[in-house]
């Protein structure tokens, strides 16, 4: 759709020249000879530019500028001026004009304040179809969970969106806690303000503290120039701290500062600065066996535990699986541009007893791969092969002697002691940002032995994934 332009000038050698100067760039252009005439048309047609002149009799520029801007604030004003009115023309970007042009000027000036003027709209109607669809996105009724537990989340989230409250969000890897985070931003007050996220478990503590706060240049070695922290960032919106169970407790002591009074020092710097955040926490962890460890400090525990939401894992609402599992096929089918559309009996069979020990993250990542996998419309059970191998055994036969019994015990032990180690290895990995090192520090095993049990089922570091070539019914 062409841009609406309105030039309005007491002057018709100019009016002509605008239209002139602008006619060939496509736009729809209307004139206005006053001040009065120009409210007018801009109040019954709606206007993407108003180029206005600054000097007219009866209603100067001024006076309809902040008319303009009370009634359309969308709309972007060019101001024209004379040389010697250059003091006016910056106060009418006070007011809230988006530029001004000096009289007489350069046709390709005018082009240029115009086209920039049509970007940042352009940019500015992006980022709001951006926040709708977002804002859409993490309502209740678009969220997937018709099961008990969760529409107990949906509750909570809907007492607690519309507060300043601080959250605690607890659960297990992959359950959605980030989610729920973003469903309490964008049903409250502060929608249209930043969301930020800070992953606390994939930095050290002085970067940390750097992301956090911010720092001044040549505060620390490799601080090149003055950073702001999320803190900063996030002013008047959220700051959702992700894994927050893992920061030392030298931070945590400034979080209690920031958190009780609401200000903060960057890193190297002496000067404080206030922040209005609400402050949104998460955790795979349990804090209360931290605290007893004396790993997180009790008073902070307090302090961050006003509104606590648990996330359940999908072994508890195994009647969501279905949806979800429907939902991530459109998902990636749509992006791979595949049609498939079908989930086998089999196949759902399997999804719906499968544990899912990695919870919705990786039921979302087993369809991804399915669908990559998949070679005509239906996911069958071949291509959930990697949740197939961890899924319990079907193939053993009820014993029916004493020996029997003996055998089958010992394997279903070893298989057990198997998944368990499995299991170990990639969750720890996990929690550790695929870090071999930090991994077998964090569970007090030899690095090599470490190592071993990893070389043992196969498990990569980029992707933590089993090499299966196994093939599965339908």
């Amino acid at each position: 759709m062409n841009a609406k332009v309105l030039i309005v000038d007491d002057e018709e050698i100019v009016i002509r020249s605008c239209q002139r100067i602008l006619s060939g760039s496509g736009y729809v252009i209307d004139t206005a000879p006053d001040g009065w005439e120009a409210l007018r048309k801009a109040d019954e047609t709606g206007y993407d530019i108003i180029i206005l002149d600054i000097m007219m009799p009866n209603l100067d520029g001024l006076e309809v500028l902040q008319q303009v801007k009370e009634r359309h604030p969308d709309v972007d004003v060019i101001m024209m001026t004379g040389l010697s009115q250059v003091q006016t023309a910056v106060k009418a970007m006070k007011l809230g004009a988006f530029d001004y042009i000096s009289k007489p000027f350069d046709p390709d000036e005018l082009k240029l304040v115009v086209d920039r003027a049509l970007e940042r709209r352009h940019l500015l109607q992006e980022n709001r179809n951006l926040k709708s669809e977002i804002c859409s996105k993490y309502r209740f009724e678009n969220i997937i969970g018709a099961c008990q537990p969760m529409q107990a989340v949906f509750g909570l989230i809907a007492k607690c969106a519309p507060t300043s409250t601080t959250v605690l969000i607890t659960g297990e890897s992959g359950t959605g806690k980030e989610m729920i985070a973003r469903a309490i931003h964008y049903n409250s007050l502060r929608k249209d303000q930043p969301f930020v996220t800070v992953d606390c478990n994939t930095l050290s503590e002085n970067l940390l503290e750097s992301e956090l706060f911010g720092h001044v240049k040549g505060s620390f070695t490799g601080a090149v120039a003055n950073k702001r922290g999320m803190f900063e960032v996030a002013n008047n919106g959220t700051l959702f701290l992700d894994e927050f169970g893992n920061i030392p407790l030298s931070t945590q002591a400034k979080l209690l500062r920031v958190i009780q009074e609401r200000e903060f020092r960057a890193v190297g710097n002496t000067s404080i600065q206030k922040t209005n955040v609400r402050l949104i926490f998460a955790t795979n962890k349990d804090l209360n066996a931290l605290v007893a460890e004396g790993a997180f400090r009790e008073d902070l525990y307090y302090r961050i535990n006003v509104f606590p939401i648990h996330a359940p894992p999908l072994r508890e609402r195994r009647d969501d699986i279905p949806a979800l599992a429907f939902h991530f096929l459109k998902t990636f089918s749509n992006e791979l541009e595949k049609p498939v559309s079908e989930i086998s009996e089999a196949a759902m069979s399997l999804l719906m007893n499968h544990d899912w020990p990695g919870n919705v993250r990786e039921l979302e990542n087993a369809m991804h791969r399915a669908v990559i996998l998949a070679s005509d419309k239906r996911i069958r059970h071949a291509h959930l092969v990697n949740i197939a191998n961890n899924s319990p055994r079907t193939d053993l036969q009820v014993p029916r002697t004493s020996e029997d019994l003996k055998r089958m015990k010992k394997i279903v032990r070893e298989k057990s002691v198997e998944e368990v180690e499995k299991l170990f290895i990639q969750e720890t990995l996990k929690r550790n940002s695929s870090n071999v090192t930090r991994s077998a520090e964090e569970t007090g095993m030899q690095r090599t032995n470490f190592q071993a049990l990893m070389k043992k089922y196969n498990i990569r570091v980029r992707d933590t994934e089993f090499d299966s070539d196994a093939s599965e019914p339908d």
